[in-house]
């Protein structure tokens, strides 16, 4: 019999085997088979992590700006070179097919590649002359060691939101990568460290809660980005917030697409059905409510033919639409929610629960699953099911449409289907959610604008990616100073003059 790998540490440049004496099986989703063994590091392991960091960032802060973009233009010809390698393992770890773990390799590989731009992104600000003889000027600084907590659902793509950036502005790294499939976030790291990371500027310390709650005590951690579900992200930020940390939390969301009488019928519901159902829900950006306007509503029948026709299997199989759900754990939350539906009134109109895949039997797998008649009273209306559920509303305006929307208390994404740039305009002047797609289901943009979920869906001023990534990995020095060539007399004002 094969032992099954443990997987290492990562600290000061070295793959460590932990000490710790709990560890947890990473299982592959559609067959049951424990592929790997997590350690949940001790806490000894964390400080030695931040440790590390700490003195790694004495030099890396004072590195040249060349250097660190040449770290990241190295990087991200090792991704792409590895690109299926990465995919190859997420399908096995997350269950997503191999389609769709490699474009999950290729959104990440964007955020590389903006990083490659920080020699333009670090600029600082200067006014010569801003009083007489005086210059104002502001540095952009690393702000020291930071953090980063990930969820399963995207193992290398949450990883680059956060520590590609955060490095190339100078600082060090701490990143704690899902116990659920943390291979493949390993091995981003590795490659980064190939890429010319000097050890110890980034660190992986797998574990669960306790390294968590570690990460946002440390006193000396500066930041900590976090994505994942509300529950655990409203923890991270306040705690982080409480032991005096710069936080982000990017959490939990109800994502709605409305469609209109003017548009395009094919693409729309081809669109919707990717959005719904695609890697079986798991994403915060999934469509998980439908809106169907006016007579949009004559189009369901349709929208749940084209849905029956997805096929449902191991992400291996390059012709399956959509794997199995991570866990036997969250198979059975989807499918208990689904029956909640059932049992508070709400229309059912194609049931995904009872697949079995040929040779898969053991797999977690749910089919496609759509609602209408849902009030938002549901538990399935306002609860983030995160599986292959859709639920159904049906108004008659847009207008209604709007007010329905901004009543959820997420705002991560939101969709409109049309053809009249008014009622587009309308939409996302109206609408109160921080990303909205025109025409687009899943508006996550590149990675050079930033990720702006709001309200519900995020706690912190700044999101990951684009100009406000750059800020909140940074702090701002402002200088005013004054070269005279002659001394000048006594000011006891405050004038510059």
């Amino acid at each position: 019999m094969t032992a099954v790998p443990r997987i290492p540490l990562l600290i000061g440049g070295e793959l460590v085997q932990s000490k710790t004496t709990e560890w947890r099986d990473v299982v592959n989703p559609a067959t049951q088979e424990v592929v790997a063994q997590v350690p949940f590091a001790t806490g000894e392991e964390l400080d030695q992590a931040v440790a590390n960091a700490k003195e790694a960032f004495k030099k890396w802060r004072n590195s040249s700006q060349s250097a660190r973009m040449r770290v990241m233009l190295n990087l991200q010809k090792l991704v792409r070179d590895r690109a299926g390698e990465l995919a190859e393992v997420i399908s096995r770890e997350h269950g997503k097919t191999l389609p769709d773990a490699e474009g999950e390799v290729g959104r990440g590989l964007e955020v590389i590649e903006h990083a490659c731009s920080i020699a333009s992104l670090q600029l600082g600000e200067f006014a010569e002359n801003a009083a007489s003889g005086i210059d104002v000027y502001t540095l952009i600084q690393p702000l020291g060691v930071c953090a980063g907590i990930t969820a399963f659902n995207f193992p290398v793509m949450l990883p680059c939101f956060m520590f590609p950036i955060a490095v190339a502005c100078g600082n060090t790294f701490i990143l704690k990568p899902s116990e659920q499939d943390p291979t493949s976030s390993l091995m981003l790291a590795q490659m980064a460290l190939e890429a010319g990371l000097p050890p110890g500027v980034l660190n992986v310390v797998h574990g669960g809660p306790d390294i968590a709650n570690g990460l946002c005590d440390h006193p000396d951690i500066k930041a900590i980005s976090f994505i994942g579900s509300t529950h655990v992200g409203t923890h991270i930020y306040r705690r982080a917030s409480e032991a005096g940390k710069r936080c982000q939390s990017m959490m939990g969301a109800k994502n709605h697409c409305v469609i209109l009488p003017d548009a395009d019928r094919e693409v729309a519901l081809n669109q919707l059905v990717g959005a719904a159902f695609g890697a079986a829900g798991q994403r915060c950006m999934a469509t998980s409510v439908a809106v169907f306007v006016g007579e949009t509503r004559d189009w369901l029948p349709d929208f749940v033919e084209r849905s029956k026709k997805l096929k449902v299997n191991v992400g291996t199989d390059r012709q399956a639409d959509l794997g199995p759900l991570v866990s036997p754990n969250a198979r059975k939350r989807v499918e208990g929610l689904i029956q909640q539906g059932v049992d508070e009134g709400a229309d059912l109109l194609l049931d995904g629960r009872g697949v079995i895949v040929p040779g898969y039997e053991q797999g977690n797998f749910v089919g496609p699953t759509i609602f209408s008649g849902v009030k938002p009273e549901m538990a399935i209306y306002h609860e983030e099911i995160f599986g292959p559920v859709l639920c159904v509303v049906c108004v008659d305006t847009l207008e209604e449409a709007v007010e329905f929307i901004n009543q959820n208390p997420n705002g991560n994404g939101v969709a409109v289907f049309t053809q009249d740039g008014g009622s587009a305009r309308y939409f996302q002047n109206m609408i109160d959610v921080g990303q909205i797609g025109i025409n687009i289901p899943i508006p996550v943009p590149v990675a050079w604008f930033s990720f702006t979920g709001s309200r519900g869906s995020k706690l912190g001023d700044l999101g990951p990616n684009g100009k406000q990534a750059v800020q909140f990995w940074t702090q701002t020095k402002t200088i005013t100073a004054r070269w005279s060539a002659h001394a000048s007399g006594v000011n006891t004002t405050i004038s510059m003059k």
